[in-house]
């Protein structure tokens, strides 16, 4: 328990913040269209990059910025366009019942991926804050801590994908998805300069 915790309560610090990633998810749990897939993927990601921070490939990526250069360009290309889409939406919102598009499992399967791995942050965070901070827990100590950063992960993902159906009534109306999408591709533009500006 003594790792578990503090695994648990360090990665939950980290991703309740508003990100690309949150953003999708919870859009995702909106429209109720694959939310199990995006959960499962989300939160499967962040246990792999936990467990590749505890066995020591944070040294990797921090031995070669490169790596991260390229993934910051890709990343920030990624979510302009992803920003553009939502503002493209936000021009003709429909409401919850309206939506007719469902997209397509691999559609939103290359989207979720996108948007995890093209991520530098996660890098820093989950394999390189989270793996450095689990390995001070020791030999046995350091799996404690990453099961309980995973299990935060699980949580925090399903909470949010499968919560969002409560607010499905507010969603209704065509005005509230307007708001909902600018205010992703505004998320979005802002981690894109973050990235760029480096």
């Amino acid at each position: 328990m003594t790792s578990l915790i503090p695994g648990f309560l360090t990665m939950a610090s980290l991703i309740v913040a508003i990100g690309a990633q949150n953003a999708y998810v919870l859009r995702t749990g909106l429209l109720r269209h694959h939310v199990g897939l995006v959960v499962a993927v989300c939160a499967l990601s962040d246990a792999l990059l936990v467990a590749a921070g505890v066995l020591g490939v944070g040294g990797l990526v921090a031995a070669h910025p490169g790596l991260l250069t390229v993934i910051r360009w890709v990343g920030a290309a990624y979510l302009v366009g992803y920003g553009v889409l939502c503002l493209r939406n936000a021009r003709h919102p429909k409401g919850l019942e309206a939506e007719g598009t469902r997209r397509s499992r691999s559609g939103v399967l290359a989207t979720v991926l996108a948007l995890t791995w093209l991520n530098p942050h996660v890098y820093l965070d989950t394999v390189l804050l989270v793996g450095s901070l689990a390995n001070r827990h020791g030999p046995d100590g350091r799996w404690w801590f990453a099961a309980g950063a995973a299990a935060a992960s699980v949580a925090w993902f399903a909470a949010l994908g499968y919560g969002a159906r409560l607010l499905a009534p507010l969603f209704a109306r065509p005005a509230t998805w307007r708001v909902l999408d600018v205010a992703i591709a505004l998320v979005m533009f802002v981690i894109a300069a973050s990235l760029v500006v480096g």
